[in-house]
């Protein structure tokens, strides 16, 4: 995530493997670097996020993260209008590793929370406890 946070976006070269695979991706990328790069690009430049890492679990060749992603809610997704409103998104992480570099990494992101905060979405009213 430091790399994220920094820009240094390069770094991944050292980071991934040449067959790397992003399951967590919105959309379809080639492997490796270059494909992990290109969304990273997308999420650091356009929507302004930066990473705020709570907890970081490592077992065996799988290491996992829990964060909130800040942001701006600066693009149209599915119809849903940007509104400039900064988001706090929370996150969960798992990336598995091969000979010292990460080679896979899965996604979970509470895009809904997101909509919420951005104006995007009205959240339900709260059901009254007894």
């Amino acid at each position: 995530m430091d790399a994220l946070n920094t820009r240094q976006l390069d770094r991944l070269h050292d980071l991934v493997t040449d067959d790397f695979i992003d399951h967590g991706s919105p959309v379809p990328l080639p492997p490796g670097p270059d494909g992990y790069i290109a969304i990273l690009t997308f999420v650091t430049e356009v929507l302004g996020v930066r990473y705020e890492v709570h907890d970081v679990v490592e077992s065996g060749d799988t290491v996992a993260i829990r964060a909130t992603a800040h942001g701006v809610n600066a693009v149209s997704p599915e119809g849903v209008m940007a509104t400039g409103r900064p988001f706090a998104m929370k996150t969960a992480h798992f990336f598995r590793s091969r000979g010292g570099r990460l080679c896979e990494h899965w996604g979970i992101r509470d895009e809904l929370d997101v909509l919420y905060q951005v104006g995007a979405l009205t959240p339900p009213a709260r059901l009254a406890v007894d």
